[in-house]
Order: structure tokens, then sequence, then C-alpha cells
């Protein structure tokens, strides 16, 4: 693990790129000349949090930040109470013995003059729609009508800020995931899973408390289950010898999520490997992430990777469902919706938006099986963290073709 201060160092240098690069990029492409993001303590913007560096790590008061494009270059000016932290980034636009904040963003907005104002308003996409009722109330009384009357929404220029990833970030995640599949191998170890003793939520345990010894976050609890010739089973179930454990596990480091799904087997007595069965399963689960990693290109929305993934693999004789997300900042980020768990269709809106080079996906999917062993249908979930980069999905930890096992018996 890195050093609190190495981990702040990584974050600013982050910031650092996306205020350079990654903000310019997205504001000419949105078509938005100038970007207001205001929101108060304890509720701040999604994107104001990856807009400010490690010291800074709330809003104070009312704060507020505007990106403006001038002459071809973004300009950053922070309305904030004064901070030297914030203030390497930003160019001050506010001195508060001499006016209060709004009379301060009146009078630099008349000097930027924009033809449009992006605002964080949006009724699609939760992390777009950042500023609350009360700071909106206030902006509309407090400043002149022809300026509140350029109010537009900043969805896609959110949208495309959080979802882009760095490429310091790009470098750093396979370092992120590292860390969270360590706390997986561990948990799906003999040491941690003692066959007639262990119950799914003891695992679960262990690996919240492993997060927090290593004083970091995650950004959902874990979760363990198992499925036998009994059906699906969790919570307070003892795990036995046979059957198939499946966690859902992800963490939050240097600002990056994980997602991941593994599977273990726990071999019963007389058993030296995998049973046959299960390899083959996991191998056309395997063609599956394939066939959707073929489908991901970039322009393509996320409803055609969805319709053409699901259409391919049935049509390949397999029982998919499939559910992707993007990952990144967050753990179910910005960017195209690519199937629901809850809806296998086309999703209007969310499912629209088109993949991009240099985002992150969490590639989440299952397929169904019968199972000889079992005697019924059973479900291999898989879910792995990836990028999306020069048209490619790159899988950022290796083992995804692989299901665990462990021998019963040894503390």
């Amino acid at each position: 693990m890195r050093t609190l201060k190495d981990q702040q160092r990584m974050q600013d240098l982050f910031l650092q790129e996306r205020l350079d690069s990654v903000i310019p990029a997205a504001m000419k492409e949105t078509g938005i000349s100038c970007w207001l993001i205001a929101c108060r303590e304890y509720n701040e913007d999604p994107v104001y949090t990856h807009l400010t560096p490690a010291l800074v790590p709330t809003a104070r008061r009312l704060s507020m930040l505007v990106f403006a494009m001038e002459d071809g270059q973004c300009r950053r000016y922070s309305l904030c109470l004064p901070d030297g932290n914030l203030e390497k980034y930003y160019e001050r636009a506010f001195a508060r013995t001499k006016q209060n904040q709004m009379e301060a963003l009146r009078d630099l907005l008349y000097r930027l003059d924009p033809k449009e104002i992006g605002i964080d308003c949006s009724e699609d996409f939760a992390l777009a729609d950042g500023l609350s009722a009360g700071v909106y109330r206030t902006l509309m009384k407090e400043l002149p009508q022809d300026l509140t009357d350029r109010f537009v929404s900043a969805e896609q220029l959110v949208i495309r800020v959080i979802e882009t990833r760095t490429e310091s970030e790009k470098k750093i995640y396979p370092e992120v995931v590292d860390t969270a599949m360590k706390i997986i191998d561990e948990a799906f170890s003999d040491s941690v899973i003692i066959p007639g003793v262990t119950t799914c939520r003891d695992v679960m345990d262990f690996m919240a408390q492993k997060v927090n010894d290593l004083g970091i976050a995650t950004w959902f609890d874990p979760d363990i289950n198992l499925q036998n010739e009994k059906g699906w089973q969790e919570e307070d179930t003892v795990i036995q010898k046979g059957d198939l454990v499946h966690c859902d596990f992800g963490i939050t480091y240097m600002t990056l999520n994980t997602d991941h799904q593994r599977n273990v087997y726990i071999l019963k007595d007389g058993e030296e490997e995998l049973p046959q069965e299960l390899k083959e399963a996991m191998k056309r689960n395997n063609r599956f992430q394939d066939i959707v990693r073929e489908n991901m290109k970039a322009g393509v929305s996320g409803n055609d990777v969805f319709v053409q993934s699901v259409r391919q693999g049935k049509e390949e004789g397999i029982r998919p469902m499939l559910y992707t997300h993007p990952l990144g900042l967050f753990g179910h980020s910005a960017g195209p919706t690519i199937g629901l768990y809850t809806d296998q269709n086309p999703q209007p809106v969310r499912g629209d938006l088109k993949v991009y080079d240099n985002t992150a996906y969490a590639l989440e999917l299952n397929t169904l099986e019968y199972m000889e062993m079992y005697q019924r249908d059973t479900y291999l979930y898989t879910e792995e963290s990836v990028l999306f980069e020069n048209g490619e999905v790159r899988f950022l930890a290796p083992g995804r073709d692989t299901i665990k096992v462990i021998h019963g018996g040894r503390r």
C-alpha cells in the first residue's frame, strides 16, 4: 500500500491532468464554453469532489468553480473561501472583503459573456444532477435574468469529464485492481474458508475488515453467496464441500473504483481438481465475455453493444445475461448503460450513450448452465474491471478464466 502522502500526490496528479486535458477537450466536444459548478458543504456536487485537490476534500459553505474557454484556452476560476491548496489550480475570482459571492459571480460571467452557461442539472443522469434545488434557487434569485436565461444543462459535459480516464489513472489502475484482487485471493483460501464451519457472512466480514485495516474503503458491502444442489444460498449459510462460492467485491483507492466477481469451488473428498463440468461452463462464460469485448467499439451505443452481444451469445448456444456498467471515479459511473440486471432490454437515454476511448467498465454478466453435479440450473456470475483504450477492451487483472479451488479441512 502507498503512504497517505503518496496517495494524495497521485490524486493531485490525476486532478492536474483532468484540468489540463480532459476538461478542455470535453468542453470543446460538447460546445459548452462556460461551466458553473456550485454546491454547499455536506451536499457536494459529485463532480466537484473530483475537481479539487486531496487537501480540499469538501466544499466550504457555498463553493463555486467556473471553467471558461477564452481565446482557445480553458481558464479556471474559484469563487470559494480563500484556500492556498485550491488556488494552486484555480484563479481566485472572489474577494470577500469587497463583494459577496453572487456579486463576484455576476461580474465574472458578465466579463466572460458566454452565449450559454452550463449548470449541473439532469433528469436522466444522477452524476450530472449535482446542483441542489436550494443553490439553484439562490442563483436564480441573485443573478440578473439576462445571465440565468443562458443556463443550459451541462449533463453531456459532466458525463465526458467523469468517464474519461487520464494517462496517469490508466497507468495506476492495475495497481488499484491488484489491491482488490489480493483481498479476494486471501478470502478465497483455505486459511479463511473452513468447510462445515465458515459462513458466507464470515467471509464478507473478513473482506470488509481487511479493507478497513488497509485504510481504504469499499464502495458497496462485500457480497458472498453460494450455489449447490439446494440452489442459491447466502448470509448465514455454512459453506460445505462441493459448494460453488461467489463474491462481488469493489474498493475505492486513490479515487478509483474496482468491481470484480470471482468464484471458488470447495473440493469434495477425493476430488483433486475442478470438476470438468465447471471447467466447460467457465469456458462458455469466458466466450460470452469475449463476445461483449468484440462488440464494444468506439462510437457504438451501449444499447447496440447489449443487443448484438446477447443475440450472438444465444446464437452460439449460451444462455446469457449482460449488465455491464461504466467504472472509474464512481463504482456505477458515468457513461453508457449496457443492459440492466433487472431489465434485459435496451435502455432509453442511458443506453443511447456511446462508447469512448480512455474509459473504464465493469464487464459484468452471467451465464446459466444446467449442472449434472447439482441436478439444477446454476449461474456463473463474473465481473472484471477493464479499460477501453485504443479501440480495445483490456482486462486489468489476470485470472478471469479460472475458478479457484479450496481443499477442505485445513486451518
